[in-house]
């Protein structure tokens, strides 16, 4: 019998990350870091509607072999998971988790109630904001529970932070490229603090996979690129401290439907990147407004290339949230944002004696 099994988006053998493939391998790590690998088993939920008989057949051995299942299906999958788990586990009592990736999950229960019944099943609902659980509490979803969005960095210690000091000043994206992640209106920005002063003031790095939906038109867009903006490419996760540490921000434009807790604004925190986004979703309540970065109204998206015109003659005003932003990361390390999770699942206490 195993301790935990987890159903979720690992994309095992695809070549692709995505927030839901970030989140799913870090819950596992988390656990598998306590308990060992040998005791949890895994279901890949990637590509499940080819197969429906065989994901419930598959979903049906997960419960019969663990004590606690997780699922952590992507959005298509919600409706069916929670569903599929709440009805095999009639007779079985195991414990069933629902680990949520992303803001979208109160709005789409407050526009479908009908949705409501099978969460509500569930043992526990973890969700990425203190906001998002008080609105599924309101639903009548009492079994939610806050849990921040978390991964493992590789963070910078104070003495490695680099400030940048003069022009150009290099600014990133680092996100899926998507129209709603405001790649777009960071490449307009950038564009019109460098005309409107004559001269490049800020080059742009454009890190991330492009969405297939988008390949076409992020193809023709760019074709236009000034020499100071570069798509770079993937990088993965792991890799994207170094790969930061030198930017003197991290532009984050989103207007994407269902954005919770980006994993992008850790990466950049745990690289001393301060973060200028939209207060779109939740992001007001996770990046500090003029702490470790700057967040301007997602109505106004004029507002970006205002805001890199009012700064770029005073560098100190973001070089001075490099510290913050350091300090921040350390609230949504594994060790510490898991705890939640790991005490549902009754392994906190070996996890204390693990590190005894």
């Amino acid at each position: 019998m195993y301790k935990v099994g987890i159903c979720g988006y690992f994309g095992f053998g695809k070549d692709f990350v995505s927030g839901q493939t970030d989140k799913t391998k870090a819950v596992y790590d988390a656990i598998a870091k306590v308990i060992g690998e040998e005791n949890i088993a895994v279901l890949d939920s990637c590509g499940w509607q080819k197969n429906p008989l065989k994901t419930v057949m598959n979903c049906r051995k997960l419960l019969s072999e663990c004590e606690n299942v997780i699922m952590m299906p992507a959005r298509k999958g919600f409706k069916v998971f929670p569903s599929v788990f709440e009805t095999l586990n009639k007779g079985l009592n195991r414990k069933l988790h629902y680990v949520v990736v992303g803001g979208w999950l109160p709005d789409r229960l407050e526009s479908s109630p009908r949705l409501i019944p099978p969460i509500r099943k569930l043992d526990r609902v973890y969700v990425e904001l203190e906001q998002m659980r008080d609105k599924l509490i309101s639903l009548g979803v009492t079994n939610a529970v806050y849990m921040p969005n978390f991964r493992k960095t590789n963070a910078l210690s104070p003495d490695e932070l680099i400030y940048s000091t003069s022009e150009p000043y290099r600014l990133c994206t680092f996100s899926r490229i998507l129209r709603e992640k405001g790649i777009e209106e960071a490449i307009e920005a950038v564009r019109y603090v460098n005309n409107k002063l004559g001269r490049t003031v800020y080059t742009l790095d454009i890190y991330g996979m492009v969405e297939p939906v988008y390949q076409s038109r992020f193809d023709e867009i760019a074709k236009t690129f000034e020499p100071y903006i570069t798509y770079k490419g993937f990088i993965n996760t792991n890799d994207s401290t170094n790969e930061l540490k030198s930017c003197f921000a991290l532009l984050f434009p989103t207007f994407c439907e269902g954005e919770g807790f980006a994993g992008t604004i850790v990466d950049a925190f745990a690289a001393g990147v301060p973060v200028i986004a939209t207060d779109w979703h939740y992001n007001a309540s996770i990046i500090r407004h003029l702490v470790d970065g700057i967040v301007y109204d997602s109505s106004k998206p004029e507002l970006l290339g205002k805001i890199l015109l009012e700064i770029h003659n005073k560098p100190d005003s973001i070089n001075s949230m490099k510290a913050n932003c350091l300090e921040r990361t350390h609230h949504f390390e594994p060790d510490e944002a898991s705890l939640p999770l790991l005490r549902e699942l009754g392994i906190e206490k070996e996890s204390e004696e693990s590190n005894v």
